[in-house]
């Protein structure tokens, strides 16, 4: 028996590796013990999950037992007090933790209470778990992600800020780099879209949202795994800033547009008020629908297609699928790139909207 290694990050980089060693755990006979069709569709699924740990890969010995690599991330609940533990209580999610004298156990990528260390999850009819589950502002793998790259941009525009005040406003070293994008953004998005007058009030956050998706989106192709934007939490809070930022600095054109349009007859007015107040909401639904669904979609596709080489198993079908994931491995690259600019060219829309000035006479 061949061990089966199961590599949780989506990574060019790994490909081969995962070509090799994700196959059907098989008998002694040659036959495959589980349905593959199951494992690949399970593997996807936790993949694109949150976990409270870093586990850069796992194997199956042959006796059936799991090893993993990786470290373990602190878990914070709140339940009839604080409970604060390592995640590798969990053992990945295969034990019950106990944490001052209650148990908990892991579900999908949730924590719920249960009754001893034999404690199990109960299900309703819809396969959803009846436990109680406690209030839980743990560290998991995207937080971390998040304050991995909040360190990596203040470094990064600090190296950048040193450099201009050493070399009096002239790009050294990591202002070489940064410039270019930094002027692209300002140029080509925040003036176009918000004009000269009231541009600068809003680079700051157009140049860290662009910074931040950028690089998480390109963190989520490395091996380390870790896919922020495909949580919705994530791009709901990047949308909700926009939005504030946007009714906030709303002037009275805005809202005049909004609630009371110049030039249209009073009936028209009633009617499209309210349609129009809704469309300051769905404006930032779009934008994190939009950075959600294409994130996620691109892994799936992608590791679906790695997934295909193991259906086809033949030379041919495994050949076209690897060729097909690397040229998409290689497009989701681009990808990460242009939903950060996506996102940002759409706030700095929603943001000159708000400010735009109207002559009526």
């Amino acid at each position: 028996m061949r061990r089966k290694i199961s590599l949780k990050p989506i990574t060019l980089l790994l490909l081969l590796v995962t070509f090799v060693s994700f196959g059907k755990e098989q008998d002694g006979h040659g036959e495959p013990k589980t349905d593959q069709k199951t494992e690949i569709k399970e593997y996807i699924q936790h993949h694109l999950q949150d976990s409270y740990d870093f586990s850069l890969f796992s194997y199956t010995t042959e006796a059936g037992e799991h090893k993993y690599f990786g470290f373990p991330l602190p878990v914070i609940l709140w339940d009839n007090g604080l409970k604060v533990f390592s995640s590798s209580k969990f053992h990945h999610g295969e034990t019950v933790a106990e944490a001052g004298g209650s148990f908990y156990r892991v579900h999908h990528a949730k924590i719920y209470k249960v009754d001893g260390v034999d404690g199990q999850i109960i299900e309703d009819d819809h396969h959803h778990a009846t436990n109680e589950k406690p209030l839980d502002f743990s560290i998991t793998k995207n937080v971390t992600m998040i304050m991995m790259v909040f360190l990596i941009m203040f470094f990064m525009f600090k190296r950048m800020a040193g450099a201009y005040k050493k070399n009096g406003g002239m790009p050294k070293g990591m202002g070489r780099f940064l410039e270019p994008i930094v002027l692209y953004v300002r140029d080509e998005i925040a003036v176009p879209n918000i004009g000269e007058k009231h541009y600068k009030r809003y680079m700051s956050y157009l140049l860290t949202v662009f910074f931040f998706v950028w690089i998480v989106n390109l963190f989520g192709l490395t091996p380390i795994g870790m896919n922020v934007t495909n949580n919705i939490a994530v791009t709901f809070c990047l949308a909700i800033i926009t939005y504030l930022i946007t009714t906030f600095s709303g002037n009275k054109n805005y809202w005049k547009h909004i609630f009371w349009m110049p030039g249209v007859p009073v009936p028209m007015k009633i009617i499209l008020a309210p349609i129009e107040l809704l469309g300051t909401f769905i404006k930032p639904f779009a934008l994190m629908i939009r950075l959600y669904a294409n994130i996620t979609a691109g892994h799936i596709v992608l590791m679906s297609i790695i997934g295909m080489m193991f259906v086809f198993n033949s030379w041919l079908g495994s050949s076209l699928s690897f060729l097909l994931a690397f040229v998409l491995g290689i497009l989701e690259l681009l990808v990460a790139a242009l939903q950060a600019y996506i996102f940002t060219v759409l706030s700095a829309l929603y943001f000159g909207m708000a400010v735009e000035e109207h002559d009526h006479h």
